[in-house]
């Protein structure tokens, strides 16, 4: 067995989510302020990528296709990769239930990933990968967008306020969310690492409380839908803004 240090952490990532993939996160994404989070997603995937009904979109760190199931139908094709055997086998089931023909689920990651496509998604992935293998992503994403495609990013923020009011007043809910060795992500120095591959680049911030309350309240749709339109102000005040919990990152060449 490799035992490099690049191994162990990945395989400290797949024994972390094989357990979350095991019976809680089928629980805990089906409720309400959850599923009202991934559609909000959905909308800004759609409307951050352009992909529409001939669009080949390919999800990178799928999980359990929550997302991606949700995303589907207005695509022409997607494919969800993971890591975690439990995920993929969940992602594949709740695809057969729901009747979606235009999606399918491997295990796998980028590196095994052929063809090309349209748009690429990577929602709170990128934050999970080893330094190396986040180094060397923008590059193989490249490889694999069409002329036209375009990469979308969702991930949690090295500034963000609400990361450090949640270890203060949260410790032990917010190691529960965490897996041993994910980290926040500047926004910047990511958008560094792609544009160092020719790629264009744009950054924004996401959200302030929403997609945290969703996590902490998850029955709570009200409570998310009324924190949405709170952080859809919040992220458009300069300054302030840098201080949001999630960043999207959107990239492409000309």
């Amino acid at each position: 067995m490799d035992s490099s240090p690049l191994n162990q952490i990945l395989e400290r990532e797949i024994e972390y989510h094989e357990k979350l993939y095991s019976g809680f996160a089928q629980q805990h994404f089906a409720r309400p302020a959850v599923r009202a989070l991934r559609a909000h997603m959905v909308k800004r995937v759609l409307a951050k990528t352009g992909a529409g009904r001939e669009s080949r979109v390919l999800s990178l760190g799928c999980g359990i296709g929550d997302t991606e199931l949700l995303l589907a139908p207005h695509v022409r094709e997607l494919v969800g990769v993971d890591l975690s055997p439990a995920a993929v086998r969940q992602a594949r089931q709740d695809s057969a239930t729901a009747g979606i023909m235009n999606a399918r689920f491997e295990e796998g990651s980028l590196e095994s990933v052929t063809g090309k496509f349209d748009a690429i998604i990577a929602i709170f992935l990128l934050h999970h990968l080893p330094d190396a293998m986040l180094h060397g992503a923008p590059e193989l994403i490249g490889e694999r967008l069409t002329p036209r495609g375009v990469f979308y990013s969702l991930d949690p923020s090295r500034r963000r306020l609400s990361g450090m009011v949640g270890s203060l007043l949260f410790p032990r809910l917010m190691q529960k969310y965490q897996s041993p060795d994910e980290r926040q992500l500047d926004p910047e120095e990511t958008a560094r690492y792609f544009r160092s591959a020719a790629f264009t680049c744009q950054t924004s911030m996401y959200d302030f409380v929403s997609s945290p309350l969703a996590g902490l309240l998850p029955g709570w749709r009200a409570g998310y839908q009324a924190a949405r339109a709170i952080d859809e102000v919040l992220v458009r005040i300069p300054g302030l803004n840098r201080l949001g919990s999630n960043f999207e990152l959107l990239a492409w060449r000309s």
